[in-house]
């Protein structure tokens, strides 16, 4: 049996023409990716990400509308499943109230589990600035469309 694993990301522009991602620690691993996770048993995707959103932000969104899903095969780089990865253009309804770093990893605090947030200019962002293949084929896509 393949286990299909559904993740569901955001892309949050905000007025600088900056787009926000996350550096992260977990599982031994440093990745950076956009904001998001993966989806629970019972969700649908636009529910996902918002509570997506409200854990790793403290903070709501509304989805604009669909970006881009998956169409090329990406095995977890956690485990065996085939990822699913869909991708949605989201503005913050609430304020955005995050520690924003500019250095890559610059985590506040120690553990297991590490997260901080960085916006990246869309004009200087490229494809090795996130660490998965579905996420750098994305940022080729809003080079090319934003």
């Amino acid at each position: 049996m393949y286990p299909f694993n559904v993740r569901v990301y955001g892309l949050l522009i905000n007025e600088r023409n900056e787009i926000l991602i996350s550096d992260e620690q977990e599982y031994g691993m440093r990745f950076i990716k956009f904001p998001g996770g993966g989806l629970e048993y019972g969700e649908g995707l636009t529910d996902g990400l918002k509570r997506e959103f409200v854990e790793e932000c403290n903070v709501e969104i509304e989805v604009i509308h669909h970006f881009y899903t998956t169409d090329f095969f990406v095995k977890s780089a956690f485990n065996d499943s085939q990822i699913i990865s869909v991708y949605y253009l989201v503005r913050n309804v609430s304020p955005l109230n995050l520690v924003i770093k500019t250095i890559a990893y610059d985590f506040d605090g120690e553990g297991e589990v590490l997260q901080s947030f960085r916006w990246i200019k869309l004009a200087d962002l490229q494809p090795e600035d996130v660490t998965f293949p579905t996420d750098q084929h994305v940022v080729k896509l809003l080079i090319t469309n934003i």
